[in-house]
């Protein structure tokens, strides 16, 4: 039944279904108004009655970038708790505080853009601290969790409408915009594909947004992907926001379409919803638009398309029905959200090693000591800390400030100037009521611009200043009220931020050796520090020759610090705004040297020193001298009372590492190979020995695991086993279940997760644990004929306490298909589908669709092998679709080459994408291996056979 009247029309009745209200606004809407739709912020239309609209919220672990909030573990660390409860109610209270704050300030929309279900490939990739996991199958579960709570529990309005970042394939920030990722077939769908496959199937997921790299040559915003796959795993309308700037990308860096007339209706085309691009200024993708339209690259009903995705995300928000079934306006840092922070916090810390120094007793004598050791981080995609709890603060609050002594293990220096004088900082007033370093305090990002206070100048005493060394080189300078040093838009130096921070960091330095001193160069600018007579300032010109005078070392102030304690805690780690971040790549693994300086100081001068490693990434640390290690991502507003709580006792760590922690460089493949099959990469292949394996984590208590049991019906194995507390402490275990083929005809996973479960436990209490695992999980992509199957034989279950760490086993016996011969004589070849290579990259067929292989290095030579190909009674001749200049030669069974076909660069003006059929004599029949060897800057895409 229908309550519209004639003045309510009938998008606006909630009786209606959802799919007849916007068919009804559609109607109403002009086609300006639909083409200004398709911007990130979309105007008002006025004369219906509805208000504006934009996408995008960040909200990876609390509100981002919109003021004070609850802050929440970063995303790696929400990863290590393994427990989606507890992120579903991180996400349920992250959602809450988005509607709160919507309630206060309408510029905060309820469009967020996460999680983030990037995998953790490459543990140098900036970005890591955005990611759950290595895992495709325990990202999905956490990423399901986190929307799930994000969407809010209505039947039918979303609290929040999550967009899941960044399809595909996307670890580098290194030239993130131009490089393309090569995905073979299998690592496409059975690791990049998964993990956002896996959450969309769950329900609870908006949309997505592509990544800014390319996969195999084309932009993933024009990924054919997003029809072929995502669109296909729901019935929901899926939006799809682009990745600021993205849009433009098309053009201006990637340089894959002349005008950005074609580039923008490629990307609508192609799936692309709500394009962010330009700030707050539509006006040009609305031309943009609009000329595509006039040159007939777009129709009315392309954009249509796109408008209705984005009207199924407003209703489903419950915009058009007044109030909604959301009311938080008083759901905002309640009492519940700080202990949930806490919780959270409590819950992603790892115990990597403990030979019995921990837990502390309530009567030790605590040095906490290291560059983070009073410091709690803030990242990117952070919102500003209501509360604020460091290390120290929290063994201050739980042992008493008497038991603990600090030293923070900074160096002290003052810079002198050639003309014998010193760098001083003039004595400021503080922000406008606040003062920097206490829980109030501005955000970074609006600390660093100021130019209301004074420049640093220069005197015949100076001021000593903290100096900090993160690595490569990197400084941050640090006057004595706790103000690192800054340059804001007028190029003076000012003591001026609470902390580094912001898109383009101001606070960091290098000195770079000159002459018998150094130059001070500005990283924010690349300028280098000059004196003159206004102040100090940056400059293109005439730098000044510096002095570094050291008061004192780090590492002598822990050295004494230790010297006075019972056990020392070292907190080490990184800057998340610094050396591994959005837009730039980690150069290492190592830990900084002025770091391992102060751990080697510590552990000299008292043996019994724990490191608690608090990063957004793992490090190549060695724990050989070390009785205990910790790690834990930057824990929000609560990591200090957790990490304190962790080292009392008060709770049992049970934090499991999301990635492998690999011992070396050494063990890292490139960072831009993405063939986790080919390039042995994660636990899934990896064959070295890590430092730390996947899953790794310790307790307070120990556990034991007893009587495996399974069977298989209904489509799946039921696999159930117990776990029993055999400590003498109340703890968590997360137990976890994997599988592998014992007998696999191919490379398979050396064991894979499928399930998992944290529990609680007393101390000789047990539990009983079933999973059911879906025989789906054990089948693998099958190139040679497109599409999934499960091979018969073997199959081992591994229950354990890590990916290494396996108390019980079982193999069941699977039916399945057997492996089929390619059916090449009758079907011929697609160039991707092969099962090994050697020097190839996968690229784009066309700008639409379809994937090509080349030689990787440019004119160079690759090799591809096509195991078991089937030329039935024989086949006389082979054609290769190719374009470009090069050759494809053919053998069979690693034998002699048997065919040589060469092609030219064809008509003057033929492009990559013109392609031609080359043919020549080959004989062969029965079952047999082939291998092609491409040479020159030919492309691939198909090859086929005839008698």
């Amino acid at each position: 039944m229908s309550t519209s009247t004639p003045s309510t029309p009938p998008f606006r009745d909630p009786l209606l279904p959802f799919g007849k209200r916007i068919d009804d606004l559609m109607a109403r809407l002009s086609l300006e108004e639909k083409i200004g739709f398709l911007h990130q912020f979309t105007p008002a239309v006025e004369r219906l009655g509805i208000a504006a609209f934009r996408t995008g919220q960040e909200a990876l672990h609390g509100v981002a970038w919109m003021g004070p909030a609850t802050v929440f573990p970063q995303a790696v660390g929400l990863g290590a708790t393994w427990n989606e409860e507890l992120v579903r109610r991180v996400g349920d209270a992250v959602s809450k505080e988005v509607r709160a704050m919507r309630a206060l300030d309408d510029r905060v929309g309820l469009n967020v853009w996460s999680p983030t279900v990037n995998l953790l490939r490459h543990p140098l990739w900036g970005r890591n601290e955005e990611g759950y996991s290595e895992d495709p199958k325990l990202t999905s579960a956490i990423a399901t969790a986190y929307t799930r709570g994000l969407r809010g529990d209505h039947p039918v309005y979303w609290r929040t409408a999550p967009v899941l970042k960044h399809w595909l394939a996307h670890n580098n920030e290194t030239d993130r915009d131009t490089s393309s990722s090569s995905v073979p077939p299998r690592v496409l769908h059975e690791y990049d594909l998964r993990a956002f496959r896996e959450t969309v199937e769950a329900g609870a997921v908006a949309g997505v947004m592509p990544a800014y790299n390319l996969v195999n040559g084309r932009p993933n915003h024009l990924s054919p992907y997003l029809g072929e796959h995502l669109r296909r795993w729901t019935d929901e309308e899926l939006l799809v926001c682009s990745d600021a700037g993205a849009p433009s990308n098309l053009v201006d860096s990637e340089h894959y379409f002349d005008t950005h007339e074609e580039a923008t209706a490629a990307a609508l085309r192609a799936g692309v919803d709500s394009f962010t691009d330009h700030g707050t200024d539509s006006s040009k993708i609305t031309a943009r638009v609009r000329g595509a339209l006039d040159r007939g690259l777009l129709t009315e009903a392309d954009i249509d398309t796109a408008v209705r995705r984005q009207l199924s995300v407003r209703f489903r928000l419950g915009e058009f029905d007044g109030a909604g079934a959301y009311d938080e306006a008083g759901a905002f840092d309640t009492p519940e959200h700080r202990a949930l922070a806490r919780e959270a916090a409590e819950q992603a810390i790892v115990l990597l090693k403990n030979d019995g120094l921990l837990p502390l007793a309530p009567d030790t004598r605590i040095a906490v000591v290291g560059l983070l050791a009073d410091e709690c981080k803030l990242d990117w995609y952070s919102g500003t800390l209501l509360h604020r709890s460091t290390p120290l603060d929290g063994l201050y609050e739980r042992f008493g400030a008497e038991r603990v002594v600090f030293a923070e293990g900074v160096d002290r220096i003052r810079l002198r100037t050639s003309a014998g004088t010193f760098l001083h900082v003039p004595a400021a007033d503080d922000a406008p009521g606040t003062a920097p370093g206490t829980e109030a305090a501005l955000d970074p990002a609006l600390l660093t611009g100021r130019t209301d206070l004074p420049p640093l100048t220069t005197d015949a005493e100076g001021t000593e200043l903290a100096l900090v060394d993160w690595g490569e080189g990197v400084l941050t300078l640090r006057a004595p009220d706790g103000r690192y040093l800054s340059v804001a838009d007028d190029g003076f130096l000012r003591a001026s931020a609470d902390q580094p921070g912001g898109w383009v960091v101001q606070e960091t330095f290098r000195l770079e050796p000159h002459g018998d001193g150094h130059l001070l160069r500005h990283l924010g600018t690349g300028r280098h520090v000059c004196v003159t007579a206004d102040g100090v300032k940056v400059a293109e010109t005439d730098p000044e020759v510096f002095r570094p005078v050291v008061a004192e070392r780090g590492e002598e102030a822990v050295a004494r610090a230790a010297a006075e304690a019972d056990v020392v805690v070292v907190v080490a780690g990184n800057d998340p705004h610094i050396n591994g971040r959005e837009t730039e790549d980690r150069p290492t693994l190592r830990l900084p040297a002025h770091q391992e300086r102060l751990l080697r100081a510590a552990r000299a001068a008292n043996p019994r020193t724990a490191l608690a490693l608090v990063s957004s990434y793992p490090y190549a640390v060695d724990p050989a001298a070390l009785p205990a290690v910790l790690w834990t991502a930057h824990g929000g507003q609560a990591a200090g009372t957790a990490l304190a709580r962790v080292l009392a006792g008060d709770v049992s760590p049970a934090g499991r590492l999301p990635q492998t922690w690999y011992a070396d460089d050494a063990d890292l493949p490139d960072l831009l190979d993405y063939d986790v099959i080919g390039g042995r990469q994660t636990y899934l292949y990896f064959e070295g020995t890590p430092l730390f394996p996947f899953g790794h984590g310790l307790s307070y208590a120990s556990f034991s695991y007893t009587d495996l049991r399974q069977r298989v019906e209904e489509g799946a194995v039921r696999v159930s086993f117990t776990v029993t507390n055999t400590g003498d402490v109340t703890a968590d275990e997360v137990a976890q279940l994997y599988t592998r083929a014992a007998d696999p005809s191919l490379p398979r996973p050396r064991r894979e997760l499928v399930a998992h479960r944290r529990v609680t436990l007393a101390p000789g209490r047990s539990a009983d644990l079933s999973f059911t695992v879906p025989l789906a999980s054990f089948a693998f992509w099958d190139v040679a004929h497109g599409r999934w199957r499960r091979e018969p034989g073997p199959y081992e279950l591994l229950a354990g306490a890590s990916s290494e760490d396996i108390r019980l086993r079982e193999t069941v016996t699977l039916d399945g298909e057997a492996a089929a011969p390619r059916p090449v004589a009758e079907h011929g070849l697609e160039a991707v589908r092969f099962d090994e290579h050697g020097g190839i990259a996968i690229t784009d067929r066309t700008k639409v669709s379809g994937d090509a292989v080349t030689p990787a290095a440019d004119g160079g030579t690759g090799e591809l092998l096509y195991r078991a190909c089937d030329f039935g009674t024989g086949v006389t001749r082979m054609t290769v679709e190719v374009a470009g200049e090069g050759t494809v030669e053919a053998s069979l069974d690693g034998g002699p080459a048997l065919a040589v076909l060469s092609a030219s660069p064809g008509a003057p003006g033929a492009g990559p994408y013109d392609y031609t059929v080359l043919g020549t004599g080959f004989t062969a029949e029965g079952v047999h291996d082939l291998r092609l060897t491409l040479r020159g800057r030919v492309r691939l895409a198909r090859v086929g056979f005839s008698a």
